[in-house]
């Protein structure tokens, strides 16, 4: 059994110094919103299985390198021969705006199988199923994944967390609202940032769009605010807490991070003011780090953040 089952698509990741079109090099990578919160889990000391797919190619090889090395579980990932692994492209265009470029259509990801799910869930149930918004935009199949995946766990008393992750290149909000309000019969913990919300919400909802979510079953709404912290919403009532302060580098992969951060703590038995401290901290180690994932922090280093300006740890 692992802690955390997840499954979405993972792409090779280019990222360049400046405007693509006047060309330069790129540093290679692999980025995919579920694999990242996957290895911020793993580096937290969890077990994470990653259910996948990827292209019977040499991308798709760093991919499942990429994800062996950083300890997620990747026995039930696929390889596509029929379709490839997908590409995405980051361009710094200002200090503080990334542009970013999908090359995933038609890619093995958006192809990926119910029976992929069905096989990753008899290897052994997890505790928490982890899924975003990004999948079953991504193509039929990969939603139906999704949706066999929320039954599965209802089966099997698995806890679900859904991150919102609407991405409007992918999908429309009407497509996104559809799908996902379907859902949440089925999601136990329902993370989003605050213009995420209205996606999960009844037409003409009379009350605050987190009182609803939690009318309609949803145990604890996260709302992510960026700079301005986060804010949990429960039977308890709601509780805040602030952003960590740290000099940005790179707001990419900050929202996987304090995913990760807030489910290492819910599989730690924590309670929700431990659990939202552990997602602002994680999420500040991504943003003082460049890149998706590569910044997540192991537990042993979650106590860093509270040393002053200048600390060397030796």
């Amino acid at each position: 059994m692992s802690d955390v089952l997840t499954l979405g698509e993972t792409m090779v990741a280019l990222r360049g110094s400046g405007p693509l079109k006047l060309g330069g090099s790129m540093d290679l990578s692999v980025a995919g919103a579920e694999s990242n919160v996957a290895i911020g889990l793993s580096r937290l000391g969890h077990t994470v299985r990653w259910a996948g797919a990827v292209g019977d190619d040499e991308a798709g090889e760093l991919v499942l390198r990429t994800l062996r090395a950083e300890g997620v579980d990747v026995t039930a990932a696929t390889r596509d021969a029929a379709a490839p692994t997908g590409l995405i492209l980051f361009e710094p265009r200002l200090p503080e705006v990334t542009r970013v470029h999908y090359y995933r259509a038609g890619s093995a990801g958006s192809r990926l199988t119910p029976d992929a799910v069905e096989a990753a869930f008899a290897a052994g149930a997890p505790r928490v199923l982890h899924l975003t918004g990004i999948t079953p935009a991504l193509g039929p199949s990969a939603a139906e994944a999704c949706r066999r995946a929320l039954r599965l766990a209802r089966e099997h008393d698995t806890q679900v967390c859904l991150d919102v992750n609407f991405r409007s290149r992918l999908w429309s909000s009407e497509q996104a609202a559809t799908e996902l309000r379907a859902w949440l019969p089925h999601v136990d913990v329902l993370i989003a940032s605050d213009d995420e919300l209205p996606l999960c919400l009844p037409s003409g909802a009379a009350t605050t769009p987190e009182q609803v979510l939690l009318d309609e079953g949803i145990r604890e709404v996260v709302v992510k605010l960026g700079a301005r912290g986060a804010t949990v919403h429960s039977a308890e009532g709601p509780l805040h807490s602030p952003a960590r302060e740290v000099r940005a580098v790179d707001a990419v992969g900050a929202g996987d991070a304090f995913v990760a951060g807030y489910l290492s703590a819910l599989l730690d038995g924590a309670d929700l003011s431990t659990r939202l401290d552990r997602a602002v901290t994680t999420g500040a180690f991504a943003v003082a780090s460049r890149g998706d994932w590569e910044g997540a922090p192991t537990r042993a280093e979650l106590k860093l953040l509270g040393a002053g300006p200048g600390t060397v740890v030796r």
